[in-house]
């Protein structure tokens, strides 16, 4: 069964367009590397009745939107030397000023799953 790299965000709606840069920055990277599948969604449906929205499950502000994102890797092996090559791509970093993110990396959820059921 596939592994999949799972992440929740929270980005400035503000800051949406630069955030939105990076994504797609990085998901050249993840690919060239071997990740199966990237998605990075943003949230639309926010103010659902069922469980906990994401908004409040992940502290959002009114200013920010909801990042929901994963990668999909053939197995845990397999994400851990995708992930080995990309952390040591330069374009990863290249023009990225840690100090200036698009996102709080300290209101990032991230977390790596076993696939229980694919359909």
């Amino acid at each position: 069964m596939s592994y999949v790299d799972g992440f929740v965000l929270l980005v400035p709606t503000k800051k949406l367009k630069e955030y939105t840069k990076l994504a797609k920055k990085a998901s050249k990277i993840w690919m060239e590397h071997g990740a199966l599948e990237y998605y990075e969604t943003i949230g639309d449906d926010m103010k659902t009745k069922m469980g906990t929205p994401f908004p409040k499950l992940a502290g959002a502000k009114k200013t920010d939107t909801v990042v929901f994102a994963w990668i999909v890797y053939k197995s845990k092996a397999h994400r851990n030397a995708v992930n080995k090559k990309v952390m040591k791509d330069p374009r990863l970093t290249e023009d990225m000023d840690m100090d200036d993110m698009p996102f709080d990396c300290n209101r990032m959820s991230y977390g790596g799953f076993k696939t229980l059921v694919k359909a």
